[in-house]
């Protein structure tokens, strides 16, 4: 039994100042500001500790590493910082929360837990279109964000998997970098904004649309991303797209599951809604990174909210005890 198993252990009746939602990037920036000034602060993570960062093979957009930085490596830092202070990590998953009287209580598969306040901050996955070679190879070909990975593929021939507002908004940012870019539609027209087809339609010199495409197979060789095996619906054709690297955007998956039935608000994709001080429709709740609706799904600006989350989680316990 490790250590922060049996501080939780022992002190599972207690009322925490703060029980966090996750262990991401952030989450942990925000474990780090409370638990540095005396917030008593336990985490619950269901996955891995640092969230996708921590799945990331490298990371190039995080400030303060000119070389860039492993995402296992950054995210081990942001855990032991924030562990330095005293902040508790609870391996479990949170099946639901409410509030009762003065606090909130979070029952977990480690039993019930309570809490003054609240931060929300499970993130959000990718959606997975689910071929082969795409759990293989993700983060090493496979992608899921053009400004986090898109400069790794300068001069590069890419896939873009998708057909909506985000995939043809991608694929257009991916033009900076690479050389040319197959943009794989599963059906037989675009379901992005009219203005964004049109954008797009700028950039056919780098582009090149497939409707009616599906993605069979994404294949390696010398374990490397080498081609897209693709099916033209129309005639049952079978297809290789030849690239150095694929980008799927098929749509978001927040992790609000466990909130159903709950009283905190999310907007219509499922992403949690929040005020000008990241507070929830639910007094005392908080949400940042990921998660959260309107956040920018950066790791830079995940930690950015949590340190924000973290002040406004100490204001809002101090007026508690005005």
């Amino acid at each position: 039994m490790t250590e922060a198993k049996k501080v939780v252990d022992a002190h599972s009746h207690r009322i925490w100042d703060v029980i966090m939602v996750g262990a991401g990037p952030a989450a942990l920036s925000a474990a780090l500001y409370t638990s540095r000034e005396d917030i008593t602060t336990l985490l619950f993570e269901k996955g891995a500790i640092g969230g996708l960062a921590a799945v990331t093979d490298w990371i190039d957009n995080y400030p303060g590493f000119p070389k860039g930085v492993a995402g296992l490596e950054l995210a081990d830092n942001l855990r032991l910082q924030a562990e330095r202070f005293g902040a508790v990590i609870e391996l479990g998953d949170v099946l639901s929360i409410k509030r009762s009287g003065d606090h909130i209580e979070l029952d977990t598969t480690s039993g019930l837990f309570k809490a003054r306040a609240v931060l929300l901050a499970t993130g959000s996955d990718w959606k997975k279109i689910g071929v082969p070679g795409e759990k293989e190879y993700f983060g090493r070909g496979v992608h899921y964000c053009a400004t986090c990975d898109g400069a790794f593929y300068r001069d590069k021939r890419l896939a873009v998997i998708g057909g909506g507002n985000s995939a043809v908004q991608e694929a257009i940012f991916l033009t900076r970098y690479a050389s040319h870019i197959d943009l794989l539609v599963r059906g037989d027209s675009f379901r992005a904004s009219e203005v964004l087809q049109h954008e797009l339609k700028k950039h056919r010199d780098k582009i090149t649309i497939h409707l009616n495409t599906t993605t069979d197979k994404i294949v390696a060789v010398d374990n490397k991303v080498h081609h897209v095996l693709s099916t033209r619906k129309t005639t049952g054709k079978k297809i290789e797209y030849p690239v150095d690297g694929v980008f799927v955007f098929v749509g978001l998956e927040p992790n609000t599951q466990f909130l159903k039935g709950s009283d905190v608000e999310l907007d219509a994709i499922k992403l949690i809604k929040t005020n000008d001080h990241l507070e929830t429709s639910v007094k005392g709740v908080f949400a940042a990174g990921d998660v959260r609706s309107g956040a920018t799904m950066q790791i830079a600006s995940a930690t950015g909210e949590g340190a924000t989350a973290a002040l406004e989680i100490r204001e809002y316990l101090d007026n508690l005890k005005r």
